[in-house]
């Protein structure tokens, strides 16, 4: 299996000859965001079988780049999604699967499973909770887990089972991280508790809020870093891989 981080949440999983891709973001600005590091994904980037939406906030639940993607993906997103985005409703090329944490999708060889996450799902910061927060184990020829946005709980490891591979959140897009997110620290913990054998550092040092270059900068470059250090203090069994935009890994792992 193969694994190639894009930026932000954006990865592309291929496994059992499937291409799993998660959280697409494919624009260089995004609302007050913009992209600072890495270029944009190619189009290659938006070829996949199944595509994995973690939650809806629109930098991991974002239209335009699902509109991109050929007809006949398989898109699996929370349960009540398209009541909260009606927008999903529009994209007819697409098969959508609405799912909630236990659910198994089926997708050739592999099976996804719908695990929790500890983060506010809410399409809008305010607003009912129509839609949870959610992660992913894919597992074919090895058990893959997308953590999506989430921060650390007591059941993670319990919840999310055996897997191989964590493709785990570091950081964010400001120089604050709100409650239900993993800095390195927390994810350094998330790592030892989960025990895969290697792990990717995600969701860190792609966005930044424009006019906000000189406010904490550390927080947008230096999460990888860090992630790397402490879990080789806390989890010095697994294999961290840190990858540039772009960048593909195959961990040598089988289930």
């Amino acid at each position: 299996m193969e694994v190639t981080w894009w930026g932000h949440a954006t990865c592309t999983v291929e496994d059992s000859g499937v291409r799993v891709l998660t959280d697409p973001l494919f624009v260089r600005r995004l609302a007050h965001l913009r992209r600072r590091r890495g270029a944009l994904p190619p189009p290659e980037a938006a070829r996949a079988d199944v595509v994995l939406i973690s939650h809806l906030h629109s930098d991991h639940l974002h239209l335009p780049s699902l509109a991109r993607l050929a007809p006949g993906a398989l898109v699996v997103v929370p349960r009540g999604a398209p009541r909260s985005v009606p927008g999903l409703r529009r994209l007819t090329h697409l098969r959508l699967v609405e799912v909630g944490a236990g659910d198994e999708v089926t997708a050739g060889p592999l099976v996804v499973r719908a695990v929790p996450a500890a983060h506010d799902g809410r399409r809008l910061p305010v607003g009912p909770h129509r839609s949870p927060a959610l992660g992913y184990v894919v597992q074919g020829a090895a058990r893959t887990y997308f953590a999506g946005d989430t921060g650390l709980f007591d059941a993670m490891a319990s919840v999310v089972g055996p897997v191989e591979v964590a493709l785990l959140p570091v950081g964010g897009w400001g120089p604050y991280l709100g409650h239900g997110h993993l800095d390195a620290g927390r994810a350094a913990q998330a790592l030892a508790a989960l025990a895969p054998r290697a792990a990717v550092p995600v969701h860190y040092g792609t966005y930044w809020p424009i006019g906000m270059d000189a406010v904490r900068p550390h927080e947008f470059h230096a999460p990888g870093d860090e992630f790397a250090r402490l879990a080789a203090r806390l989890a010095p069994g697994v294999a961290v891989h840190l990858l540039g935009h772009g960048e593909s890994v195959r961990p040598g792992v089988a289930g």
